[in-house]
């Protein structure tokens, strides 16, 4: 996805940073065990997010020491494989690779044969990652056809776009959660959706506007000379807040667990910190970051 879920870093304990770079790593370690070493190359915050929320009802993770390419020369600590990392990692293959069909269809043929490349690279760990959730592939595939659809008509609907996003993460709920935590899960996974295409919305906004991409807000808003007017970016807030403020309304009914801390650090603080960085334009992208569906 986009990298937009992350803690609040200067609020971590040293051990929750400690445990949150075992996540990622364990994420990393998983991804390349189960779906190869391309497969890799797709490791972001927010899958990582979600492997900790998967996880949060563990008393405790377990770890081990590995190397990788990244840190040949001393191993790391990182969170032994399990169910709930080997859900994230099948989820966010994909959910990339859709995300780059897409990019293919979208670009022109320079960058389009870029697209088509990675594809190619991830397309045996989508196969597979396609074969262990199925319902969530066709989940995707059929959202994204409809977002697609709405792109093209130039829709000027916010939540109408944001909604086709927010149902793929809504989607993302562990086969094995009882009712209870399904209906929580769902609250949260899909306001943390909608958040995530809003937030990529905002970020995008002037990159959009000078290739003339499909952005919802260029849609939704009067354009000005650079950048969307003070009013506009307050409106943007206050629906992002509301959506994060229902991801910590839902979390509050969640039962605690081994990654609580980290998890209500990112909710609490990551969410209302990327969002004001966002709207005032001092966010920092990722290095490498995949275009969300728009």
């Amino acid at each position: 996805m986009f990298g937009y879920v992350r803690p609040f870093h200067r609020e971590l304990k040293v051990r929750e940073f400690e445990q949150f770079k075992a996540a990622y790593c364990g994420l990393c370690h998983t991804l390349g065990k189960k779906y190869g070493f391309a497969a890799r190359f797709i490791l972001n915050y927010d899958f990582t997010f979600l492997a900790m929320l998967f996880s949060n009802r563990e008393e405790k993770p377990e770890y081990e020491y590995c190397r990788c390419v990244a840190h040949p020369l001393k191993k790391r600590c990182c969170c032994k494989k399990t169910q709930e990392f080997d859900t994230a990692a099948g989820y966010s293959v994909i959910l990339a690779y859709w995300q780059l069909k897409d990019g293919v269809a979208d670009s022109g043929f320079f960058k389009s044969m870029l697209y088509r490349g990675l594809a190619l690279l991830l397309r045996g760990a989508y196969k597979k990652a396609a074969g262990n959730f199925t319902e969530f592939d066709l989940t995707v595939k059929e959202r994204l056809s409809e977002l697609i659809t709405l792109e093209k008509e130039g829709c000027a609907t916010l939540d109408l776009t944001a909604d086709k996003f927010a149902c793929i993460l809504e989607a993302m709920v562990p086969a094995e959660s009882d009712d209870n935590d399904r209906r929580i899960m769902r609250e949260l996974l899909y306001h943390t959706g909608r958040w995530i295409y809003i937030i990529d919305a905002c970020d995008d906004y002037k990159r959009d506007k000078e290739t003339g991409s499909y952005n919802p807000l260029l849609k939704r808003f009067e354009p000005g000379a650079d950048d969307l007017n003070p009013e506009d970016k307050s409106y943007l807030k206050t629906t992002l807040l509301h959506s994060a403020n229902l991801v910590l309304s839902a979390y509050e009914l969640m039962r605690t667990g081994a990654w609580s801390g980290i998890l209500r650090n990112i909710i609490y603080l990551g969410f209302p910190w990327t969002t004001d960085m966002v709207i005032k334009g001092k966010w920092q992208k990722p290095k490498s970051k995949l275009r969300i569906m728009r």
